[in-house]
């Protein structure tokens, strides 16, 4: 999985904090993720905890979107084989596949075949009766991939709000109110547009604390949040949206345009969202790779968040503790950590995603021997072509260069230099960060 593996592969240490990403990355790949939390036994279908008789239904079709998506809807094609009636998923990269048609979108703004593609998948969504079976499949991505602009919207209104969200400093739960609103699929729109057919949510979470109803904007949870809240995201980051934008908030806070679905609303009634893999699944994994490689693993969090170069330090921190007293885990051991770190770019030009300034932030404030890895598990670390990066202290050969290249927002093009990225590809999954910090025992 790891294309230069072997000129990273320095040490013992090295090679376990490897392992890790790559069983990490490998649990969460979305045919794994699938195939372990869904079972078929002759006509009924097990996910999670819910069982689903398959002689209910005339008609089982798969729709939904994101990077993952692909590998969702192949396992979901060997689960079920003749009994999938058809549908269709837009993705990043192409996949093939089978009885499912699969359309290739563009990400992270939205284009004229995604909203193409969208169309389709709700004309299939529509077309859906009370004896048919919706797998909706949902993952990382699906928030830009899944377009149907609202009312009188055009593509470009939802190009140019997308990016001044994205630009403007807002997270991701605010970028998701003001999309839900600005959508015909969003905040739960598709399970009031295939009500009265039977809708299952396969949902695979990019969003740290797997809050559904932000993972792709859930389009098949309800919405709590209103056209009022859309707007006041606008005020309080001081940006300007289009003025059709403005136009139909407007509208729908004044009432004259209907809310999205509520809890309390019966289009979920027949609705269960399932949750397919996350990032602890990842996390999971790599322990796993830890304790076979004879390392006591110790998972921090999953729930990592906040500036790349700022959360690095106290996790290297933890590793000096454990190096000098045991605690909280006895070398040799593997500290865990997960989630979504970020970048607050003031560099003009730079390489290198968080996961890259993780690692260099981290190896430039250890002073031991550890080893410190992380990656983001769909392969790109933001818009970086690599995944990631692992170094230890004794490979930042210019600590000057080095703390230049960080405060430039440059972290790659020095980790480039020294030989220290990880390089993927796109992986086809997406569950966040992961973060590896291998500790050795002081006798090694």
């Amino acid at each position: 999985m790891i294309r230069n593996r072997a000129t990273l592969a320095a040490s013992s240490a090295h090679e376990v904090a490897l392992d890790c990403i790559e069983a990490a990355v490998e649990a969460a790949a979305p045919d794994v993720a699938t195939r372990s939390a869904i079972k078929r036994d002759g006509e009924t279908l097990t996910i999670g905890e819910t069982t689903y008789d398959l002689d209910s239904y005339s008609d089982i079709v798969v729709v939904g979107g994101g990077k993952a998506a692909g590998g969702v809807t192949r396992a979901l094609e060997s689960i079920l084989g003749e009994r999938l009636s058809g549908g269709h998923i837009i993705v990043k990269q192409a996949v093939d596949t089978e009885t499912v048609r699969c359309s290739v979108g563009d990400h992270p703004l939205p284009s004229d075949r995604n909203v193409d593609a969208t169309t389709d998948i709700l004309e299939t969504v529509d077309e859906a009766g009370a004896d048919t079976l919706v797998l909706f499949v949902l993952t990382g991505g699906a928030s830009a991939l899944l377009s149907a602009p609202a009312g009188d919207l055009t593509l470009e209104d939802l190009q140019t709000t997308t990016d001044r969200l994205l630009n403007g400093g807002v997270p991701i739960a605010e970028i998701n109110a003001v999309r839900k609103h600005l959508s015909d699929l969003k905040g739960g729109q598709i399970a009031r547009r295939a009500a009265p057919a039977t809708v299952a949510g396969l949902l695979l979470s990019d969003v740290v604390g797997n809050d559904r109803s932000t993972i792709g904007s859930g389009p098949s949870v309800p919405d709590e949040t209103t056209y009022a809240d859309a707007l006041g995201v606008f005020d309080r980051y001081d940006l300007t949206p289009p003025p059709a934008v403005r136009e139909h908030l407007e509208a729908g806070r004044d009432k004259e345009i209907p809310e999205t679905p509520f809890p309390d609303d019966p289009a979920f009634d027949r609705v269960t969202n399932h949750l397919v893999g996350d990032n602890a699944t990842a996390l999971d994994a790599a322990a796993t790779a830890a304790r076979e490689s004879g390392y006591e693993p110790l998972v921090l969090t999953s729930r990592l968040r906040g500036e790349a170069r700022e959360v690095a330090k106290p996790l290297v921190a933890i590793a000096e503790e454990a190096t000098a007293t045991g605690t909280p885990v006895e070398p040799p051991a593997v500290l865990l950590a997960g989630g979504e770190t970020t970048v607050t770019v003031t560099g003009d030009g730079g390489r290198g995603g968080p996961n890259q300034e993780f690692v260099l932030s981290g190896a430039l404030a250890h002073d031991g021997d550890a080893v410190i890895a992380a990656a983001d598990t769909d392969g790109e670390d933001g818009s970086s072509d690599v995944a990631g990066a692992i170094a230890d202290a004794a490979v930042i050969d210019d600590r000057e260069r080095a703390r230049e290249a960080l405060l430039a927002n440059d972290a790659g093009s020095y980790l480039s230099e020294i030989g220290a990225t990880v390089e993927t590809g796109p992986t086809g999954t997406n569950v966040n960060d992961v973060a590896v910090i291998v500790v050795p025992d002081s006798a090694e």
